[in-house]
């Protein structure tokens, strides 16, 4: 598969171009110096409606325009990000392939999977040899197999024979 990066289009170009000048010093001074030489000018104009007026209107539509263009910046950038992260698990053959593309999987799910990897932490920090690995596989087949051979305790039961936590 060849990647060229060539063929992007005119709204691509504007966006980045934007994206990189809005995140700049020099934006924001100019920012800055809009404020200061609005504030300025308030004697000026006698802090009439107008004045307040030009600063409401000016900063509320480039508020409005800035959220896209944040937004198409941050959608960029988190897919190279879940591409290269992805790379990353493909090319390295102890990996779980199966944490390719979980972005796509719902909340409830992620935060299963979030409780994994906390449990992960704690295994390793038990652990002698800091090269020893645990993966979502063979956890699995840990838990499988414990499932499978090791007996399930017996209910709890008080001194007078009734079982507990009824």
């Amino acid at each position: 598969m060849e990647i060229t990066g060539n063929k992007k289009g005119l709204f691509e170009k504007f966006s980045n171009a934007a994206t990189k000048f809005t995140g700049s010093s020099t934006a924001f001074i100019i920012a800055l110096l809009t404020v200061i030489i609005w504030a300025v000018t308030g004697p000026l104009f006698h802090y009439s409606e107008t004045w307040q007026l030009v600063i409401n209107t000016g900063t509320t539509i480039i508020t409005f325009l800035m959220v896209f263009l944040i937004q198409k910046a941050q959608n960029k950038d988190g897919k190279a990000i879940q591409l290269k992260l992805n790379e990353l698990i493909a090319a390295h053959e102890r990996a779980s392939n199966r944490m390719v593309d979980i972005e796509d999987l719902t909340e409830q799910d992620l935060d299963q999977l979030h409780k994994f990897y906390v449990t992960l932490a704690e295994l390793s920090k038990q652990e002698t040899n800091i090269h020893c690995s645990h993966s979502i596989d063979a956890a699995e087949e840990v838990n499988e197999f414990k499932s499978k051979h090791v007996r399930k305790p017996k209910p709890n039961k008080d001194h007078h024979g009734d079982t507990a936590g009824k």
